[in-house]
């Protein structure tokens, strides 16, 4: 051979030789690959939004706010009848039963820890949780103006690694708390705001990290203020939206009825929902103890305190509906499981006056308890308005109506009996039923092919399976709620 040439091949040859990799080496590069190749796709959704905020602009029309039903004049509370006349009622319950709610959304891929990150720990009040997230100081962000340009350039600074570990914090927060999608939302302007002294920064900040976290959102300008909208899986009253594309956007925030959109969406966008599955875990005081007690039977006594911080939570919760039906929206409530606190402080007293109880009697202690326990007063009174509550907030609260008592009752039942409870409406009126595993006597409702004995709070000194007097049971709704 040449000894040109072979000294050509050794030039060619020996620095792969010298450069073999170990299996170890090879795996390592192979996996480097994959994880670029896997974060990319996230990438990619930011560069083609980053051009979407430049030119996807229009100009929108708010739609008028759901206003709550008119509801006929609420039917009082009335003494019980023992004169009263059984029913056998059947009634359609609507499609919903029980209402479901899907996993909370996430990011479109895994974001993974950056130990190269930049940015220190941040530390927010949430309610009264101290919680710390990284955020690096491009995320102070400062709009000169709110022209698409301005906007589309804050978008891409942000869409660096050094934000993967802030986008990890807020969604290890909504964990560790058992955030639902609108307190993480309260938490993210909180956050948002704390960290950005600008506000049209501070939303545009809120908007990346909801949108990170895999929530469905446009940005809107009216005039000199950016807004951010959320995407609802419910209706929610008493608030103007804008349609799109078939979907409800709710403005973050109080801006005009037309107002300038991007309409772009984001890969793997999925609306709030203002379902609440878990407890929110905010901390802080308990309320001042308050004894409760039944008049019939005096040994069904508590003393119960709630959170303070739940209650402040609940207030800005704002009321919906799914679908357009409203039997949703007392299920919200309903569904909603008890503070633990508030159940270690009720749950010992109720268990021991119905121990060893048959079901139906311990139902009828339970009933009692609602009954007689508590003031009722009309929301218009009280708040100038229709206003259901959590359970908690019935507790709390000196003052409370029927759908307030049925609420916290069909919770009682679910919780200390395991049993199944509807709730029913009737123009004016709101009860419960109850599915006994037993026969039980009296007036009932036949939902989805079971026997719902009636039960309502507010038939005062009724027992288990009697219906209030004059109702129009014939108009009757049911949801059945989830246990």
């Amino acid at each position: 051979m040449n000894k040109y040439i072979f000294l050509q091949l050794i030039l060619i040859v020996l620095p792969s030789l010298m450069i073999a990799q170990t299996p170890q080496e090879k795996y390592e590069e192979f996996r480097r690959a994959k994880i670029k190749e896997y974060s990319s796709f996230r990438d990619e959704c930011n560069q083609k939004y980053i051009g979407f905020l430049k030119y996807a602009w229009g100009i929108y029309e708010g739609k008028t706010p759901m206003d709550r039903p008119i509801e006929p004049n609420p039917i009082p509370p009335l003494p019980f009848d023992e004169e009263q006349i059984p029913i056998n009622a059947s009634i359609n319950p609507i499609e919903i039963i029980p209402i479901k709610d899907s996993p909370q959304p996430k990011p479109i891929e895994p974001i993974k820890e950056n130990q190269e990150s930049k940015g220190d720990y941040f530390p927010v009040r949430f309610f009264d949780n101290m919680c710390n997230v990284r955020l690096p100081e491009i995320a102070k962000l400062i709009l000169q103006d709110c022209s698409p340009h301005s906007i589309s350039d804050g978008w891409e600074r942000l869409c660096s690694e050094d934000m993967d570990n802030a986008i990890r914090d807020c969604l290890e927060t909504r964990i560790r708390y058992g955030l639902c999608d609108w307190a993480y939302l309260i938490f993210l302007d909180d956050l948002s705001r704390q960290y950005c002294k600008d506000s049209n920064g501070a939303t545009l900040l809120m908007a990346f990290l909801y949108c990170q976290s895999g929530y469905q959102m446009r940005l809107a300008v009216d005039g000199n203020k950016l807004f951010m909208l959320f995407g609802s899986k419910h209706q929610i009253y008493d608030k103007g939206y804008f349609d799109m594309d078939g979907a409800y956007f709710y403005p973050y925030g109080e801006p005009s009825n037309s107002i300038s959109i991007c309409g772009a969406a984001f890969e793997g966008e999925r609306p709030l929902s203002l379902l609440i599955s878990s407890e929110q875990l905010l901390g802080g005081l308990m309320s001042d103890l308050r004894m409760l007690q039944s008049t019939r039977y005096i040994d069904t006594k508590v003393q119960s305190h709630v959170p303070e911080n739940l209650i402040n939570f609940y207030n800005q919760y704002p009321s919906s509906i799914i679908d357009g039906n409203m039997m949703t929206r007392w299920a919200m409530y309903a569904n909603t499981p008890l503070a633990q606190v508030t159940k270690e402080a009720i749950y010992p007293s109720l268990k021991k006056s119905i121990e060893g109880l048959s079901a139906e009697l311990a139902a009828n202690k339970l009933l009692n308890w609602v009954q007689t326990g508590f003031v009722y007063e009309y929301d218009d009174k009280v708040w100038g308005h229709d206003r259901a509550f959590f359970a908690e907030e019935t507790l709390y609260y000196p003052y409370c109506d029927c759908e307030d008592r049925s609420i916290l009752f069909s919770r009682l039942v679910r919780d200390l009996l395991g049993l199944d409870v509807a709730l029913i409406y009737y123009p004016g009126h709101l009860a419960t039923a109850v599915c006994f595993e037993q026969e039980v006597q009296g007036d009932a409702m036949i939902i989805g092919g079971r026997k719902f004995i009636v039960c309502d709070p507010t038939y005062i000194g009724a027992p288990v399976g009697a219906q209030m007097p004059d109702l129009e049971y014939d108009k009757a709704q049911a949801i059945i709620l989830n246990k």
